[in-house]
């Protein structure tokens, strides 16, 4: 661990629980964890063999289908062509 992750990690309380303990109350423990949104570190003999972390929710994003929707405005006919048919020279014989 570099000195920027181990200052990170420093900033963040973190509670600690024996593998024993995390074993018995796993499900609690989660509940916990996503509550609070405080790691916590389970040890074994006293040393650190895992982090449970909450969950990063990534923000929601819209579709990009019909996003711009109200940003526009229809005005007249979209459906018939600008120009007349026979005015096309790739029409003519």
């Amino acid at each position: 661990m570099n000195g920027r992750a181990k200052s990170q990690a420093a900033k963040k309380p973190t509670n600690q629980v024996a593998i024993s303990e995390f074993k018995a109350k796993c499900l609690s423990l989660l509940d916990e964890v996503n509550k609070t949104k405080i790691a916590l570190r389970v040890t074994k003999r006293g040393k650190a063999i895992a982090d449970v972390v909450p969950p990063h929710i990534a923000p929601v994003q819209n579709d990009w289908l019909g996003s711009m929707s109200a940003c526009t405005e229809i005005l007249g006919d979209i459906i018939s062509p600008v120009i007349k048919i026979d005015e096309i020279e790739a029409m003519e014989d």
